[in-house]
């Protein structure tokens, strides 16, 4: 908690830990009373549950936190569910060119739902590092924004690189591992700007609202992103599904009559 202490304890009374201020593998909980906030009654919770972190994150990073205006080339690199929300964000700033990158081709036809126009397997061209293959694809001249939402320095390195050399700017959004480094020469980042972006940059007593009234006005999509539904008693097969790329979004019914 915010304070430092704890709210569960054990049944031999030892204190148990809150996970990011919120702990909801659980049927109930006990949170700090920033980390609610007041959404339309008539939103469905097993949808507007996936506006509380990663559709929120991708989304408000081309959003808030890059602005990205209209016109604009855009990278994204990892199609999860933070990856497709940037894209449906790019394509909601209207930007020309949409670059959906992943090293798994099928997600590729679920990133053109939400608004890619161009496709990257870099594997499937060896020798050439992603920057490289992203500037071919723009002329030579890279993109006007990228965003990483992977998480490794190798990718938050090509994402950078990616960008115009005067004037391109790079959002990280994955977390990479602690004590992990990024190795940048001075001329890479001379004319490059770079940031990262926590839950998209959004505010989330107001701004989270603001989403879920979106959503029901059928301005932005969360249905698309939910690939799998599991009951809680089969929560793991859900971390499997996703370890093994096989969703986009699962949700974890927490109670029968949902």
């Amino acid at each position: 908690m915010p304070d430092g202490t704890p709210r569960f304890k054990d049944k031999d009374g030892n204190e148990l830990y809150h996970f990011m201020g919120t702990s909801t593998f659980c049927q109930y909980t006990v949170c700090p009373e920033i980390s609610l906030a007041k959404v339309n009654k008539e939103a469905p919770l097993d949808k507007i549950c996936l506006l509380g972190c990663g559709i929120t994150t991708g989304y408000g990073a081309v959003i808030n936190t890059l602005k990205i205006e209209e016109g604009s080339t855009v990278a994204v690199i990892g199609l999860g569910g933070v990856g497709l929300a940037a894209i449906m964000g790019a394509h909601k700033s209207k930007a020309s060119k949409i670059i959906a990158v992943d090293i798994n081709p099928g997600k590729f036809e679920r990133a053109i739902l939400f608004g890619a126009t161009d496709t990257l397997n870099p594997l499937e061209q060896k020798g050439k590092e992603m920057s490289e293959l992203i500037f071919e694809m723009t002329d030579g001249v890279g993109v006007d924004y990228s965003i990483e939402c992977v998480g490794t320095p190798h990718l938050m390195k090509q994402s950078f690189l990616s960008t115009k050399p005067n004037g391109g700017a790079s959002c990280v959004i994955g977390v990479a591992a602690a004590g992990q480094t990024i190795d940048l020469s001075s001329e890479e980042v001379m004319g490059r700007e770079w940031t990262g972006s926590a839950f998209g940059g959004t505010k989330s007593r107001d701004q989270v609202p603001e989403l879920v009234d979106d959503y029901m006005k059928g301005d932005i999509k969360v249905d698309e992103f939910i690939t799998h539904n599991f009951p809680l008693d089969d929560i793991n097969d859900a971390f499997h599904a996703m370890h093994e790329g096989k969703c986009i979004r699962a949700i974890v019914k927490m109670f029968d009559d949902e």
